[in-house]
């Protein structure tokens, strides 16, 4: 579930009254509606469900003319990295996009784009991983790439998708930055739904990411450059290491392009939403379209008396480890939502991170991690407030019963 009704109505009432746009959109056509205004160079792409509408609905406007962008069908979601990759090298703004399987056949050159310092784009439609097959939404495919290099921006509904699209374009392209960018969205619950979605104007769109100048391209003929060149035990780990430099830097890049996109276009960003989580006893964490179906239990559990709260997490990668231990502190119990699993770990991969940012803070709340919604199971308001009831008896007793908890899994 994404935004509640009263969240949309609101938003579109404030929208026709402010004389903006309103269209309503799946996920995957406002993501194509972002990267037509965005109009990269190069967009090289391999069909999968549920991502394939995203460049099939892109490859229209290319036939049409409505960008100039230079569309490469591929063969293989592996080649489409590796063109997009490219491109890149060579100067241009490039982008693809992909899903689930695809992403993880593109996994050898997700590497390579960011050691290359390549500020690709990527809209990624979360979907789980085989095997068993299964073509709906968890998180098990990003998660998977976590480590890879790529900053990765979570999004709750086709707006968020959109927005982060755009602003995407210019945290990637920074010249402090130059890495690679995931824009992440549920699939089916995000891709597939119909959304009322506020279009910004063509122009501004272009006037806000900008104008594309690349450093270090490979057809610069009068600086040339080598890329991808051979590393052994002499520089291989003080190029690696110079990755983190670049890293540490996206929060502040981040936020910087967030204050510009509410100059520009009026809505809010950060690097994770706080919702009635200042004075909340009891809080979640969670990723996605998931926050939706939480704010509707947090508001229920408010007009009870209960300091319920929520932290989404929108920037996931560089995980911003200072500002959620400090958003935390204090509460009396926490819960982790991961719809993926660590497997060989205890938990999901957020509820590490989490406990990993809270480990040293003197006054850290107790802590419990659910695993939730794998293979596109549903997860609803019921749900939710169980994972409320079991942090009440946590703060009650001090202790976690179960330190992970698989949440609506037949035994």
């Amino acid at each position: 579930m994404a935004k509640t009704v009263e969240e949309t109505t609101k938003m579109a009432a404030k929208t026709e009254k402010n004389g903006k746009k309103l269209s309503a959109l799946t996920g995957n056509e406002a993501v194509a509606q972002a990267m037509r205004q965005i109009n990269p160079d190069v967009v090289a792409a391999y069909p999968i469900t549920p991502a394939t509408e995203i460049v099939q609905i892109f490859s229209s406007f290319v036939a049409n003319g409505q960008v100039d962008t230079e569309y490469v069908a591929v063969e293989s979601e592996h080649s489409a990295m590796s063109a997009t990759i490219g491109a890149s090298a060579a100067g241009a703004r490039a982008m693809t996009g992909t899903s689930s399987q695809g992403l993880a056949l593109m996994w050898e050159m997700l590497y390579i784009a960011a050691g290359l310092r390549l500020p690709i784009v990527m809209p990624v439609t979360n979907r789980a991983l085989s095997a068993p097959i299964n073509i709906h939404c968890d998180h098990s495919d990003t998660m998977g790439a976590r480590d890879a290099g790529w900053i990765h921006l979570f999004s709750e509904d086709s707006q968020e998708a959109y927005d982060n699209t755009i602003q995407a374009i210019r945290i990637a392209e920074h010249p402090d930055i130059k890495l690679p960018v995931m824009v992440t969205y549920d699939g089916f619950i995000i891709s597939h739904a119909m959304e009322v979605v506020q279009l910004e104007d063509d122009a501004e769109v272009k006037k806000f990411v900008g104008t594309y100048k690349p450093t270090n391209w490979l057809l610069d003929v009068d600086h040339p450059v080598t890329m991808g060149g051979l590393d052994f035990t002499d520089f291989y780990f003080e190029h690696r290491r110079g990755l983190v430099e670049p890293v540490m830097k996206v929060k502040d890049v981040l936020m910087d392009v967030a204050a510009d996109f509410k100059k520009a276009f009026g809505r809010e960003y950060s690097i994770f939403e706080n919702y009635k989580l200042d004075d909340a006893e009891y809080a979640i964490v969670v990723l996605g379209s998931t926050a939706g179906t939480a704010k509707v239990v947090i508001d229920e559990l408010r007009e009870k008396g209960v300091k319920a709260g929520m932290l989404k997490v929108r920037m996931f990668r560089p995980f911003p480890y200072d500002e959620i231990a400090k958003a935390l502190e204090g509460k009396k119990a926490v819960a982790v939502l991961d719809r993926s699993d660590g497997l060989a770990g205890r938990g999901g991969p957020v509820f590490g991170e989490v406990r990993n940012a809270i480990c040293d803070w003197p006054n850290k709340p107790v802590t419990a991690g659910y695993v939730y919604g794998l293979g596109g199971r549903d997860i609803n308001m019921d749900h939710i407030l169980s994972v409320y009831k079991d942090l009440q008896e946590i703060a009650k007793t001090g202790r976690v019963k179960n330190l992970v908890t698989y949440l609506g899994v037949r035994e």
